[in-house]
Formats: C-alpha cells, structure tokens, sequence
C-alpha cells in the first residue's frame, strides 16, 4: 500500500505555501502562534516561520514518522516543533484552548480521502467509525455517511478553535462545504468563511475543484460564505450559504427565483433501479441476442427484461436505447421465488451468477428476498418518464418514450417522473426546462459535487409555480386531476391553485 494513497498524501509546494501566508497576512494579520496539524514536510510550517520569524511559536503534527524527522531536519533553524502523533489520538478540544490567549492560526492541507477509501485499502489512518453527521436510515445505509478525512479534521479542529482564531485549509472545495454546512446546521456561522479557489491539477496534477478554506472561531448566526476565483483576487465572484434550512449555491440567484422554491407532492421524483451488479444484470444486445457483461451469449425469457438508459446516455441527451437490465420485482420486497416457475430460463442465469449477486456489499440487500434490486415499484413500469442524470454538471431534461411498447428504465444514478402519456411528459418537459427553472435549479446545485444533481434539490421545484409562470396551469390541472393522481395530491393541487 502505498503511503500516498492511505495518507491522501498531496505535498503542497513552497509557492503556493507562500502564497497562502501572504493572503493570511491579509486577513488575519500575524498569529502568536501557527499550529499545522497534518505537517507533511513542513512547508506551510516554513512559509509561517520566514512570514513571521520570531513574532510567532510554531508547532506541527504529523503521523508518517518518515515526513517527522525530515521535517525537524528542515525546520529545525526557525525552532519549529514537531510532534510525531496521529491526529485521532489528539485531543485537540484541549491541545487549542490551552494557547487561548494568543491569536491561533491553523494552517495546512489535511488529507484528501475519504473514510471509505481508507477502509477499502485497509488502513489504520481512520477516525473512530461514528455517523458524526447524524444521518439516519436509509440514507446512511446508502452511502451519505462516507466523509472525507479531512472533513473529520476540519470540523473538529474549528470546534476547538477560540473566537479570536483562524483556519486556513487547502482541501477539495466540496469538503470545505460540507464544513461549513455542518456548523450552519448545528452550531452557527464562523466570521470570515471564505472559499478560495486553486488550480488543484497544476498544483497536485489531481481532477478536482480545490480551496484553500478560511474562516475564524469568531461565531455568527449569519451562514454565508463568500467565494473568490483565486488566491489573488480581490472581491468576491459568488456567495452561497445555508438559507430556510437548505444550503444554496448561488444566494443571490436563490433569491430572484425563490418562488419557485416549495415542491409538494404534485409530482413524485424517483432513483432509478439499482442492482450493483452490472455484468449480471445488465446487456448489451448482438441483433437479437443479449450478451452480458462477460461477454456471454444469454438466453432468458423477455418478460424480466427491459430497455435501459444510462447516466451518460442521459447526460448526453440520447433516448437511443443501447442496453437492457433485468429486473427480477415489480415492487420493493416482491418475493422473487416466482421466476422459477415463470421464467425458467432466467431463473436458471440468475442461479448461475448467485454467488455474485449475494456478495453484494450493500447492507440494503440483507435480509432481502434473494435476487433483489431496488429503485423499482409501479412508477418504473409507466409508459413515459422524464428523466435526468445526476452526475452531470448540465441541467438537462430528457423525455423517454417507451421502446418497442416496453417502458425503458434508468439506472440508480439517475432520477425519473413517471409519465402515462406523451402529452403529459412533454408538458413536464417544457416545465422543467424552462429559463427559470434552471435559474432556480442552478441556485442550488453545486456543479463540483460527485453528485451535482440529487433528488433533494428536484424536490424542491414547484411544478404549480413553474407552470403559473408559463401559463400552462390548466393543462398541469388536466394532468393532475386525472384518475390517476391521489386524493392526497388533489387535495394539495386545490390549496396551491
């Protein structure tokens, strides 16, 4: 394993170091004294020490025992110390306060990997496992609780920071986000938040948006943070922040077309089908025959296959169907022993490739009927969807029509509104991609995100508001009214109307 993978080990050079201190100058003015606690080779800690010399103490932290002793060897003529210590073990709740009465600057660049990286490659470099977050269900099950290491750090170390300290971390620009969003949350604002944009591949040679993110201890309830090109830059290109309980991307474009902020129940958004073995359950189609993710010819009954729309597929604007998926259940919990009799054939391939659909890692499989997927119920089986990709920067609508009168799927990175008629889709469609709706879905979707468009943020979309502003209100009443829509929706659609 090496070092540089289980450390998230990016080594900042002395340029940029340097350039980080002296936009700390300007921020800040001069600590008493500098604490790095994730030191590497000590370059922040050498940049502070030419800064500021003799006006400040300087002490770092570090756990490689390599980086420790070539760090001391650097360091050692500007009398910086350095501790050979692993940051989990630290109390820093009480390590901080006990300088408190001198002005504190934290500065580095913590590690660039997540808790599950780390899991996976078997490394010790872990905090103690904890939902820290404070997620629930399902949503932790799924995923949500992977953080980064870094955001660990940070959010522990500003807990300990005094009022009259600072931060200033170089991490990925979603982790300094999340940060900040878990203290606007629970605990307030940090005077001064701001975000500082880096060019992350010619600084590391690494493909994600990066900050350097400074903030004081000072309190706030005000939980907005501004955001600034580079490291240069003078005034403020955007803000975003945490407003009614939501955290916005773009403040001031949240506002112009907050109207439109309060999705109800007018219309559902839904995952796609996730199965988490794709070259079991999904193929690719030679004329006539299916082949699977193996290269193998396949034989099974079609009544468990369906067309399928992939992100990039999505993300790309194409409604040419180029695979299949199996789909072993109608709704979530069916018990799945029916295909024996129904469909032999697939019965038999899915028995085939048993060992690998329960080894599955997701816990939501356990304790399932055996073959499972999830993602799917009655609205995966409507004629018509509207549909878009989650992990595409661009806001971009597709409508799907059905394939060969088979309803077409979306995998599980993908979201959908089942439709029961091309009208309807297509009026969805206008909707949804009107100028204001993606003014509005641009306000809140921050495009560096693993993940830029979630099921949270689609929620949120008023359909009666977006076709109020349109003029399409009676032809969304037709949709809405229909014998289809709920008692519960009618009743909504009459109280927004």
């Amino acid at each position: 394993m090496s070092a540089k993978k289980e450390y998230g080990d990016f080594q900042t050079s002395e340029s940029l170091a340097t350039r980080v201190v002296a936009l700390v100058v300007k921020l800040f003015g001069t600590p008493e004294i500098v604490i790095e606690p994730t030191v590497g080779l000590g370059v922040f800690l050498k940049a502070s020490a030419e800064r500021w010399e003799e006006n400040s103490e300087y002490i770092g932290y570090e756990i490689n025992k390599e980086y420790v002793d070539l760090a001391r060897k650097s360091l050692r003529q500007f009398g910086v110390k350095i501790l050979h210590r692993d940051f989990f073990n630290e109390d820093w709740k009480c390590n901080i306060p006990r300088f408190a009465k001198r002005r504190i600057l934290i500065i580095g660049n913590p590690p660039w990997v997540t808790n599950s990286d780390l899991g996976q490659i078997g490394s010790k470099n872990l905090p103690e496992k904890s939902n820290f977050q404070g997620l629930r269900g399902f949503d932790a099950r799924m995923g949500k609780s992977n953080f980064g290491i870094a955001e660990c750090m940070l959010i522990r170390l500003i807990e300990a920071l005094p009022s009259d300290g600072a931060i200033a971390m170089l991490c990925k620009t979603m982790t300094a986000r999340k940060v900040l969003r878990h203290f606007w949350k629970t605990d307030g604002g940090r005077e001064g938040s701001r975000l500082f944009r880096i060019d992350a591949k010619a600084e590391f040679n690494v493909a994600v948006d990066a900050c350097l993110f400074f903030a004081t201890g000072k309190r706030t309830d005000e939980r907005v943070a501004m955001v600034y090109d580079d490291l240069d830059t003078t005034f403020a290109s955007m803000r975003f922040g945490f407003v009614d309980g939501y955290l916005v991307s773009d403040i001031d474009a949240y506002h112009a077309h907050k109207k439109l902020d309060g999705g109800s129940s007018t219309y559902t958004w839904r995952s796609g089908v996730k199965h988490d073995a794709a070259k079991v359950m999904e193929f690719t189609r030679d004329g006539q025959q299916l082949i699977n993710g193996f290269g193998e010819a396949v034989e099974i009954e079609d009544d468990y296959v369906f067309p399928l729309l992939k992100s990039s597929d999505l993300g790309n604007g194409r409604i040419v169907i180029r695979k299949a998926v199996l789909i072993t259940q109608r709704h979530i919990g069916d018990d799945t022993a029916e295909i024996e009799q129904k469909a032999p054939k697939t019965w038999e391939y899915l028995m085939r490739y048993k060992n690998i659909l329960d080894a599955r890692k997701s816990s939501i499989y356990k304790n399932r009927s055996i073959f499972s997927v999830f993602g799917i119920g009655p609205y995966s089986f409507a004629p018509w969807k509207i549909a878009i990709s989650g992990l595409y920067k661009n806001i971009s609508f597709v409508v799907v029509p059905p394939c060969d009168e088979r309803p077409v799927m979306v995998d599980d990175t993908c979201y959908s509104i089942p439709c029961q008629s091309k009208e309807e889709a297509y009026l969805l469609f206008e909707l949804l991609s009107s100028v204001e709706a993606k003014a509005f879905l641009k306000s809140l979707v921050f495009a560096d995100s693993k993940r830029p468009i979630t099921i949270d943020v689609l929620r949120r979309v008023s359909f009666v508001e977006l076709a109020r502003n349109l003029g399409k209100l009676d032809e969304l009443k037709r949709y809405v009214y229909s014998a289809s829509a709920s008692e519960e929706t009618n009743t909504q659609m009459s109280l927004l109307m």
